[in-house]
């Protein structure tokens, strides 16, 4: 088979049955929108439990904390709920059911980097879709087969987890192989809101479907998207080369026998072997960032499965808010880590340097950490107006490091036009942010108990830290930008990072 036909049977179903787009614009928005939609899905299925929590155990209440262990009442089982978890420590086991899902999910992230370097990433992202769908429908099938083993929650939420994480590296990768450098903070902040909009979506739609029984809180999001994981594998163009397009001119590359890496500099060619783990660690700037993530991770994660249980049990303007309420009311931090997603990128484009928008808005999210603490009780109002704040400052670094940074380091300058390192870096960084994002809701469960002025004290130490890891990069590309150096046309911190790191 020649190279032109071998390239011919790895573009996508639908695009040859229906010739492909006239332009590398249309590509783009293609990627975009499947991309987009596919990772608002992954999102969609994973916020499900959180919301079935009060169906299957009514101690439980909507918007509760995922790590119920620490708040269990110590009454008599319930005759309503769902077996096993109706019992006194029907919160414990739910909380188990977690931990192990964000554990099978980061570990399984940096796997799924590693194979999404090796094979097509429209195949591997479609099994983790197609996989996430069928296990979260399992899930839910307990309801109809009248399953009450833990253990049988216990190893498909495990699975789940598994299929979850080649989401990530492989959408961010996709998206990396379209874009280049100078809008990607920009265009990769606004896409990025694909996160906050699967959360919102799953809570919906799940707190709808509980009416009719809580399998179908599982059963129609896993429906809906396996439809979109098809769409994935019918339409998605994985990359340029494979659809014959210069990503430079944007015009179809005629000569097949020389496909032009994107990205990089021109005329290197794609034939690369794919970029090992160790070496990934080795890139300069992934270190850094990955565990700049961890503590950024921690701070958001732990907003995320905590900010409703402490709104809730907290005197809002004298009174305390319902659980409803106090749910609704929560969204508006998503809210704000869009606009933070979207300002990072934006910034860190003007600026080129990622690392000093980066650790700015970390630096910037402790006294809104703060703020938020010492005044959000104050108001609705106080309330709503500093929890956006604290939320676009905790966010955007977040969304930046997860997505323009770990394409930018992907295709760093050091790897020598190898752009076959996307989905290992990135399954790398958000893989060491996930273990982040599971240490800190557990270890909030600890120490709320005690104080949530501690809590926040932790948070604020961790938002410190994410900072400080970066200060090398930092120093890195403000001397990159300095007038002394302005001869030598710095323009890349991520090239400074070689020299520099």
């Amino acid at each position: 088979m020649s190279l032109s036909q071998e390239m011919t049977s790895r573009k996508p179903p639908g695009l040859r049955l229906f010739g492909g787009a006239s332009s590398l614009r249309t590509y783009q928005t293609l990627v975009l929108v499947l991309t987009f939609f596919a990772y608002t899905c992954f999102h969609m299925t994973r916020k499900i439990t959180s919301i079935v929590k009060s169906a299957l155990d009514p101690q439980t209440k909507v918007g509760f904390s995922h790590w119920g262990r620490l708040h269990v009442s110590k009454s008599n089982a319930l005759n309503i709920g769902w077996l096993p978890f109706n019992t006194v420590d029907g919160s414990a086991l739910l909380g188990e059911v977690d931990v192990a899902f964000l554990a099978v999910y980061s570990i399984g992230m940096f796997f799924a980097g590693h194979i999404g370097d090796r094979m097509d990433l429209r195949i591997f992202l479609t099994i983790g879709m197609i996989g996430t769908a069928v296990f979260t429908t399992l899930f839910g099938a307990g309801y109809w087969l009248n399953v009450h083993s833990f253990y049988y929650f216990l190893v498909i939420q495990m699975l789940s987890g598994l299929f979850q994480s080649i989401g990530w590296p492989s959408v961010v990768a996709v998206v990396g192989n379209w874009f280049g450098k100078s809008k990607r903070g920009l265009i990769m902040g606004i896409w990025n809101a694909h996160t906050s909009i699967g959360n919102i979506a799953g809570s919906l739609l799940a707190a709808f479907l509980l009416k009719f029984g809580w399998g179908w809180s599982f059963a129609i999001p896993s429906l809906i998207m396996a439809l979109v994981g098809l769409m994935v594998y019918i339409f998605l163009p994985v990359n340029p080369e494979l659809m014959e397009i210069d990503i430079d001119s944007g015009e179809f590359n005629c000569e097949k026998d020389t496909v032009k890496e994107p990205l990089l500099e021109p005329g290197q060619e794609v034939k690369h072997k794919a970029v090992g783990f160790l070496e990934a660690w080795r890139i300069p700037g992934v270190a850094p960032f990955a565990l700049c993530l961890f503590f950024s991770k921690l701070v958001a994660y732990t907003f995320l499965y905590w900010l409703p249980f402490y709104i809730s049990h907290t005197r809002i303007g004298g009174q305390y808010l319902s659980d409803a309420m106090a749910g609704s009311l929560s969204t508006i931090f998503d809210v704000g880590g869009v606009l933070g997603g979207v300002l990072a990128g934006h910034i860190s484009d003007r600026l080129n340097a990622r690392a000093i928008t980066a650790a700015s808005f970390m630096y910037c999210a402790i006294p809104a950490l703060f703020l938020y603490r010492t005044y959000g009780s104050m108001s609705i109002m106080w309330n709503i107006s500093l929890m956006f704040i604290t939320g676009m400052f905790v966010n955007g670094p977040y969304a930046l490091i997860t997505t323009a940074v770990s394409a930018d380091l992907g295709t760093h300058s050091s790897l020598n036009g190898n752009s076959r390192a996307l989905a290992t870096v990135t399954a790398i960084i958000d893989g060491t942010g996930s273990v982040g994002a599971a240490i800190g809701p557990l270890l909030t469960g600890y120490i709320s108990s005690k104080s949530w002025s501690a809590v926040f004290t932790m948070l604020m130490a961790a938002a410190l830290l994410a900072g400080l890891l970066l200060t090398k990069l930092v120093c890195a590309e403000l001397k990159g930008k300095t007038p002394s150096d302005a001869s030598t046309d710095v323009t890349d911190a991520q090239g400074t990072y070689s020299d520099e790191v």
